[in-house]
């Protein structure tokens, strides 16, 4: 398995070149390390080299993470979450990817000790295959969370078509950019909607040059025995 602070470097150098093309250069980009088929002692190893944002999708393998190591870093859950699970992650991350119907924000709203940092999941591309909500949803779902005290809406979250096709990756998040920026522009004091969770280790410079403030990576920094295509659906 391949040295996580050299792929950390080349990972930050190719974060950079995107940032450039972009014209991004003020921008930050936040790398998530998705540590959810590697080890204890990996992502410690991840940790021990700054790394900060650690992203888990399943409740047992983020309580056996918290279980052995401490360290004052950022846990994001990345995965789908069924509403019978929300008891055990909520109050153990700080950021939820993958808020997608109004039954989990309700939950949400009943477990969580404080508010809870959210990322709308959007299927932008309409997969059967894939969770969130249509983007001609997303404006209403989030006015209906007006009354909610848990839940803070930061931004949108989506994953792109399994494909070798570079426009087809770059329409989904563009159409996220561009549903963010609607939300963003309403001013919501529940959700101000400022940041974009998209890209992963086979299309993350395209999801940067495209407006990305958070970028999930697991294969092409830590190393991922299963793959992490299906990183958000398991």
């Amino acid at each position: 398995m391949t040295n996580i602070l050299t792929n950390l470097q080349e990972l930050n150098n190719l974060i950079q070149v995107a940032k450039k093309r972009a014209q991004r250069e003020t921008d930050d980009v936040q790398i998530i390390a998705v540590t959810k088929e590697v080890s204890v002692e990996r992502t410690q190893e991840a940790i021990d080299t700054g790394l900060q944002h650690l992203g888990e999708n399943r409740p047992e393998g983020l309580q056996r993470k918290l279980a052995s190591i401490q360290a004052d870093v950022h846990w994001h859950y990345i995965g789908s979450l069924q509403t019978r699970k929300v008891k055990q992650v909520i109050n153990s991350v700080d950021y939820l990817h993958s808020l997608d119907r109004m039954s989990l924000a309700e939950e949400i709203e009943k477990r969580a000790e404080q508010p809870v940092k959210c990322f709308v999941q959007v299927n932008v591309s309409g997969e059967e295959s894939k969770h969130g909500l249509t983007i001609e949803e997303v404006l209403p779902f989030i006015e209906s969370l007006k009354a909610f005290t848990k839940v803070q809406i930061v931004g949108l979250m989506t994953m792109a078509p399994n494909t070798d096709d570079t426009e087809v990756i770059r329409s989904v998040f563009k159409q996220l950019k561009q549903c963010q920026q609607q939300i963003a522009e309403q001013r919501f004091g529940h959700a101000p909607c400022t940041e974009l969770s998209m890209g992963m280790s086979n299309d993350f410079e395209i999801a940067v040059e495209e407006g990305a403030t958070f970028v999930r990576v697991g294969t092409a920094l830590v190393g991922n025995e299963r793959g992490e295509q299906d990183e958000h659906e398991k």
